[in-house]
């Protein structure tokens, strides 16, 4: 198997090579690299959007959370950011597109002022170096278990091939090698779920789907929240981050910002949501159908993968080398995608306020790839914290950045103080809200205390709620001061 798998492997690398190389010969200034030109059609955009938000969290931890947790499990992935898809597309697609931006930066930049276009920029920058380091981890681990690679050797050689990948012809790149993956990892999806379908329904993937179905208990079918107010609240927390939380994110608006109008912009992003929602159901079903066959334990071997125990078991050894390298692909989908936003934020919004870089702004935009790659590096060589850093870049788009995003789509924000005071407000309160709250855990004897409840409260809402009030504050306090001109 690992010579076909290696043959597969090969002509991957060389497809993408190709593609990244292609891509590159189209990129002739910064808007070009950022945002393609912004000429992407309806096809493209929907599939470097579907590529960028389907990647190992919803193949993998989707059908690992329904084994098990059920599908109340998989509420983050792919349910609620699907949502978040469709609700850019409904309500933000549109106007943004029309602000003709390069990133979200600029955003900040023209509704608040240089300050605040600093700090969001920074912020949401730092956020992406934990999520590159994981999908760094994730390619190794692939290496590591198929090639016998060493850990650290895998890990660079993933960073330098989705270094290249990107740096080579930004936007265009990752658009045109994003596409191509997502119908590789699509049609393996469909190929795995139907012949476990069929194989359990006796030759009918109908009949396998329904018996399925009827076999899982009536409490891992559902999406409903336990009893109790603070089962709800973590319930609601988990829609409100997976829907509100990717929406300022840089690498959902450059998407929006490469589409050729406001109107392919809107519907990439609907029909991304939809199909993101529709095939994600095939790894939260593939997880609860694994319960039936293995009640208690995955096999051996299978590194506790529900998908990799499934291959074994259903596909032939070329199909489990296609599944392999769709899983590689996934992973480099998310992490070229992962890797073009913060160098984007870097270059365009950072680097370009020294004179030097701001004359060079395509090849200062390549550099920052360069940056990012470097930087993220060391996080994927710590692999114990990693997946708490993971934890706590997901959270900041909800607290820090949606209240003064929103805002500035929507209403007329008075000066830098609204937008200063809701980024800072929702970062303070929620990071001294976790603080407390792991310093409280350790004190068993104030478990059942008022403010031991109140901090039982999702550290996010805390945040969110402070994000809101911040930007209210900066409002009223722009409002009362007295104008300079008169």
């Amino acid at each position: 198997m690992t010579f076909w798998l290696g043959i597969l492997l090969t002509l991957y690398v060389l497809l993408m090579v190709g593609l990244g190389l292609y891509a590159g010969g189209r990129v002739q200034t910064e808007e070009d690299y950022l945002v393609a030109g912004r000429r992407l059609p309806l096809w493209l955009a929907w599939g470097t959007l579907l590529a960028t938000w389907f990647g190992a969290a919803t193949v993998l931890g989707a059908s690992e959370a329904a084994r098990a947790e059920g599908v109340q499990g998989t509420i983050l992935d792919p349910f609620a950011s699907g949502l978040a898809l469709i609700v850019a597309g409904l309500f933000f697609a549109r106007r943004v597109w029309e602000m003709k931006l390069l990133t979200v930066g600029d955003l900040f930049a023209q509704k608040y002022g240089p300050k605040t276009e600093l700090i969001s920029s920074i912020v949401q920058a730092l956020g992406y170096l934990p999520w590159i380091a994981a999908q760094y981890l994730a390619q190794s681990a692939i290496l590591t278990h198929f090639f016998g690679l060493d850990p650290t050797i895998a890990i660079l050689i993933s960073a330098l091939f989705v270094t290249f990948l990107t740096m080579i012809g930004g936007m265009w790149s990752v658009t045109l090698t994003d596409t191509v993956q997502i119908c590789v990892v699509l049609i393996s999806l469909v190929m795995l779920g139907v012949n476990f379908a069929a194989s359990v329904g006796e030759g009918s993937v109908v009949v396998g789907i329904e018996t399925t179905w009827e076999r899982t208990p009536p409490e891992l079918r559902t999406l409903l929240p336990e009893a109790g107010l603070l089962a709800l609240l973590g319930w609601s927390t988990t829609w409100i981050n997976g829907i509100f939380g990717n929406l300022p994110g840089q690498d959902l608006m450059q998407r929006i910002f490469a589409s050729r109008s406001g109107t392919v912009a809107s519907r990439a992003c609907i029909l991304a949501g939809c199909v993101y929602i529709l095939f994600g159901l095939l790894p939260v079903g593939l997880g609860l159908a694994s319960r039936q066959l293995w009640p208690d334990e995955l096999p051996q071997g299978s590194d506790g993968q529900v998908l990799l125990a499934l291959a074994e078991l259903l596909l032939s050894p070329l199909g489990i080398c296609l599944l392999v390298v769709t899983l590689l692909a996934i992973v480099v989908s998310t992490c070229t995608s992962a890797m073009l936003s913060p160098a984007a934020l870097l270059s365009h919004n950072l680097l370009h306020r020294i004179n030097w870089f701001d004359q060079r702004r395509l090849l200062t935009s390549r550099l920052s790839v360069v940056i990012v790659a470097l930087a993220s590096l060391p996080l994927a060589l710590v692999t114990e914290e990693i997946l708490e850093l993971l934890e706590s870049a997901l959270a900041v788009g909800l607290v820090a950045l949606l209240v003064p995003f929103v805002a500035g789509v929507y209403l007329k924000p008075r000066g830098e103080w609204p937008g200063l005071l809701s980024i800072g407000c929702g970062a303070l309160f929620w990071t001294a809200h976790q603080i407390a709250a792991s310093l409280l855990v350790t004190d068993e004897e104030r478990l059942d205390s008022v403010p031991a409840l109140l901090l039982s409260i999702p550290p996010e809402l805390t945040g969110l709620l402070a994000s809101i009030l911040g930007y209210l504050v900066g409002q009223r306090l722009l409002h009362s001061q007295p104008d300079p001109t008169v």
